[in-house]
C-alpha cells in the first residue's frame, strides 16, 4: 500500500441511503482506504458500506458519533495510518472538499485541517458557534464541522484514553488538541445538504439543549486561561 495512503474514518448510524454514494465517491480520490464505524445501526449500513468497498466496523452497542470515530481512529492507526481523515456519512462531504482538504493536509504545515462552510450555518447555529467560540476561547470559525484530517501525532493524541471522555467532535476534541500545542488551520470548502435524514447534534430542541449545555461546560472547564 502507498506510504501516502490516506485512511477516511467515517462514523456513520443508520445512513443506509446514503453511505453507499458517500464511500463510493471517495474511491475516487487517489491513495484512500476507507473505514466506515457502523453505530450499532439497525438498518443496512454496514451492507451498503462494505458494498462500496469499505472495511466495516460494526458496533454492538451505539457510542456517539465521536466515540465511533475514535474507534476507527485506533483501526487506523493499527493498520499503520500516518494521516486519518473524518467524513460525515450523510452526503454533506463531497468528494471535490474531500480532495481539497486532503491536498492542503498533504502540505504538512499544520497538524489538523478543518474543511469550514460558514454559508451553512443557520442563524441558530451561528449563535452556537458564537458562544461556544466566547466560552472555550478557541478562534476557529467552524466548530462543528466533521470534515477533519488529522496528522500521526494528532492521530496518536485523539485516539488516546484523554480523548474518550468527549461526546463530539468540536470544542472538547479542539481544547485538547490546542492544549498539547498542535496547530490547527480552517480552509474553506462547500458542503451539500444532507442527502437524508437530520443532523444528530441539531435535530430535537432536547439533544441541541444537551448539546449546548455539555458543550458550554467544556470550553468553560477545559480551556486555557
Amino acid at each position: 500500500m502507498p506510504y501516502d495512503t490516506t485512511y477516511i474514518v467515517i462514523p456513520a448510524h443508520e445512513e443506509e441511503r446514503s453511505v453507499g454514494a458517500v464511500v463510493a465517491g471517495l474511491y475516487e480520490l487517489p491513495h484512500v482506504r476507507v473505514i466506515v464505524v457502523d453505530d450499532a445501526s439497525r438498518d443496512n449500513t454496514a451492507v451498503e458500506a462494505r458494498r462500496a468497498g469499505a472495511e466495516v466496523i460494526s458496533l454492538c452497542t451505539r457510542l456517539g458519533a465521536w466515540r465511533a470515530t475514535q474507534a476507527g481512529m485506533r483501526r487506523a492507526l493499527f493498520l499503520g495510518a500516518k494521516r486519518v481523515a473524518t467524513v460525515d456519512a450523510d452526503g454533506q462531504h463531497t468528494p471535490k472538499s474531500v480532495g481539497i482538504l486532503l491536498e492542503e493536509a498533504a502540505k504538512g504545515k499544520s497538524d489538523v485541517v478543518i474543511g469550514a462552510d460558514l454559508a451553512r450555518g443557520s442563524a441558530f447555529r451561528m449563535l452556537a458557534w458564537r458562544l461556544h467560540r466566547k466560552f472555550s476561547g478557541l478562534a476557529l470559525r467552524d466548530l462543528t464541522s466533521g470534515l477533519r484530517a488529522y496528522n500521526a501525532k494528532a492521530l496518536r493524541l485523539l485516539a488516546g484514553r484523554s480523548a474518550t471522555s468527549y461526546l463530539y467532535q468540536d470544542v472538547g476534541i479542539l481544547l485538547l488538541l490546542q492544549r498539547d500545542g498542535l496547530s490547527i488551520v480552517e480552509i474553506p470548502v462547500k458542503m451539500e445538504r444532507r442527502d437524508d435524514g437530520h443532523s444528530r447534534i441539531f435535530g430535537t430542541w432536547a439533544s441541541v439543549l444537551r448539546y449546548m449545555v455539555y458543550t458550554m461546560i467544556i470550553g468553560i472547564t477545559k480551556r486555557n486561561h
